[in-house]
């Protein structure tokens, strides 16, 4: 996606269709682009995460009607994809979800498909990691030989502690990918708070070492360009309990470092916010203060 290369700026998007998109009259996602657009949102995320039900035709649709309002398009796979399963039966069909939400990122227009590891179910984190790295280098064979290399596979970071899905974890998996063409790290930062119980994600330092670690390990390009995730997140002990919205003041974590992070040194990623139903409120609030932050 060479496009994305000629970015200049992060944007804004919402995961999703927000509350206030029904609230307005509307029902069909094929009207949720103009209206995106109509307030400044800048992508949007398309969410298979029960499974990518929609057809070709219908994707198509909704692509072209993505591309005549400017709306940059993602694409979460199902929740139910496991790459570190013990079970061979629930990694073929894991792989086979995962192409089929290849082909309809390429039918959206999506330049990104964004995938969950799994829990670790009955593995150590080692063993879990080497499950998937056997599914992913599986996978990738399958794309190469049927040339399929312009849509990326975003590896997400998650919340619970017993997922697989550190940031050490993710980049580990991400280099599986020799030719570097096809998987790319997916930083939600909410996630990575509530793993480690609001330990973190206070300060600009926080955010910062995020992008370092990424562009040392990866590449300058995947850092400045990263797809990211964004919204406030209730924690337990053990991790991630729901998503909230910005209006919570109890948890965190809080935007303005990052958005300093991004302006201070020009990073362009895709932000897209995971609220519980105020996406675009949130993605327009998060806009805002980076706008504000570059000046």
């Amino acid at each position: 996606m060479s496009e994305i290369k000629t970015r200049t700026s992060a944007l804004f998007g919402s995961g999703g269709n927000p509350k206030s998109f029904y609230s307005d009259g509307h029902k069909d996602t094929i009207d949720v682009f103009k209206w995106l657009s109509e307030k400044n949102i800048d992508s949007y995320e398309y969410q298979a995460g029960n499974g990518l039900n929609a057809g070709t035709l219908t994707l198509k649709r909704i692509g072209e009607e993505a591309e005549k309002n400017n709306i940059v398009m993602s694409l979460h796979a199902p929740y139910f994809i496991s790459i570190s399963s013990d079970d061979d039966e629930i990694i073929v069909k894991s792989i086979n979800h995962l192409i089929r939400c290849i082909n309809g990122a390429s039918a959206l227009g999506a330049y990104i498909v964004v995938v969950h590891s799994g829990a670790l179910g009955k593995n150590t984190r080692e063993k879990a990691v080497g499950k998937a790295k056997s599914t992913i280098e599986k996978t990738l064979e399958i794309l190469y030989k049927d040339n399929k290399t312009d849509i990326q596979i975003g590896l997400e970071t998650m919340g619970k502690q017993n997922q697989l899905g550190t940031i050490e974890e993710v980049i580990e998996l991400c280099k599986v990918d020799t030719a570097g063409n096809i998987l790319r790290p997916v930083v939600d930062f909410g996630h990575l708070y509530a793993r480690e119980v609001g330990e973190n994600f206070k300060i600009y330092d926080d955010y910062l070492k995020v992008f370092e670690q990424i562009g040392e390990s990866l590449s300058d390009d995947t850092a400045k360009y990263l797809h990211c995730h964004f919204s406030k997140i209730e924690y337990t002990q053990k991790g991630e309990k729901k998503h909230l919205t910005f209006a919570d003041k109890t948890f965190g974590p809080e935007f303005e470092p990052l958005a300093e992070v991004l302006a201070k040194n020009k990073l362009c990623p895709n932000i897209i916010c995971e609220s519980d139903e105020t996406m675009d409120i949130d993605a327009l609030f998060m806009k805002n203060i980076y706008n504000k932050s570059k000046i």
